[in-house]
């Protein structure tokens, strides 16, 4: 499996260093805005945007995490039972902006199982959609608000998202898989 390193350490934070200022500036701000990341990754990446807005704004963002496993319309499909994992929330989302981050975006099936996932725990007034890679190939019309990097990729490529807090390194890969 031929594997092609798109961004490492450097180019990742600059990279989550402009979401971060994206989502301020579309959001006019710090007031009412809550970041929920997409466990694994995601609420890793969710984590990191958060602390580069404290950095700037000198402001605090609630951070959570969501396990959307019960949610997926995979569940039958996708091999072994799925390892269940605490979704935390910050606080009431009643009223807040909830930024949903994840690391790549591609059927928009995760998305729409964690639209699910978070409406469980209360109705923000709206919802976005940050994702580091967009790798196209959409199944259902989701439409990210906050883009790190747009990777076009084949269907027989993947992208591979390693953070450190989680893989102990900071790369993403295209990985092109043997055709069968």
């Amino acid at each position: 499996m031929p594997v092609i390193v798109v961004q490492e350490n450097i180019e990742i934070e600059r990279t989550i260093r402009r979401l971060a200022h994206e989502i301020i500036e579309n959001n006019q701000g710090t007031s009412e805005l809550i970041l929920v990341g997409i466990l694994t990754r995601g609420a890793t990446l969710a984590k990191r945007i958060a602390t580069e807005i404290e950095n700037f704004e000198g402001v605090e963002i609630p951070t959570g995490s969501l396990d959307i496993v019960l949610h997926r319309d995979d569940l039958n499909t996708s091999g072994p039972a799925p390892r269940l994992q605490r979704s935390t929330i910050p606080r009431d989302l009643a009223g807040t902006t909830v930024v949903l981050v994840d690391d790549v975006l591609y059927t928009g099936r995760t998305c729409r199982a964690a639209l699910d996932a978070l409406m469980d725990y209360g109705r923000p007034a709206s919802v976005r959609l940050a994702v580091y890679i967009d790798r196209g190939h959409r199944e259902l019309p989701i439409r990210p608000d906050f883009v790190g990097r747009n990777i076009p990729t084949a269907p027989n490529q993947s992208i591979l998202v390693e953070l450190n807090e989680v893989d102990g390194i900071d790369r993403v890969s295209i990985i092109d898989e043997e055709l069968s």
